[in-house]
């Protein structure tokens, strides 16, 4: 004859069940959060001048998602296209920051708008730069 035993069952505490769930479901949400690179572009340039007066405007960023990068100046007056300013050297992720100055001047009255780019390149002589983030627009009033 065989003896079988019973094996009981263990109950588990309410508690330990919901800390069990709770870490389940943080760990399915974090999962489901894309990664986003770490960067940023910023503009400086003066609130207003006047019309044929030289003034400097300049820009810095970086990104974290670029090997190599390049920023760039763009401006545009009464809304019309944006035009290329200057840009600054290419540097190496890791190292310095991108950096552009510009020297320029408002030729009419009127808002002049002003916006730094920040391109992505795979090597340094890359003639395919990406563009990866734009600054917000500054304005100048030319008085």
């Amino acid at each position: 004859m065989t003896r079988t035993t019973k094996t009981g069952t263990k109950r588990l505490s309410g508690r330990r069940v919901a800390v069990t769930a709770a870490l389940g479901l943080a760990s399915v949400a974090l999962a489901a959060v894309p990664a986003h690179a770490k960067g940023s572009v910023d503009v400086t340039a003066p609130s207003s001048t006047a019309v044929g007066k030289t003034f400097t405007v300049t820009a810095q960023g970086n990104d974290d998602a670029a090997s190599y990068m390049r920023i760039c100046l763009e401006d545009r007056t009464a809304g019309k296209a944006w035009h290329q300013l200057a840009c600054g050297a290419t540097v190496e992720r890791g190292g310095s920051e991108a950096q552009a100055t510009a020297k320029t001047k408002g030729t009419q009255r009127g808002t002049l708008e002003i916006r730094a780019v920040l391109y992505a390149l795979n090597s340094p002589s890359d003639n395919h730069p990406v563009r990866m983030r734009a600054s917000d627009v500054v304005k100048v009033q030319v008085r």
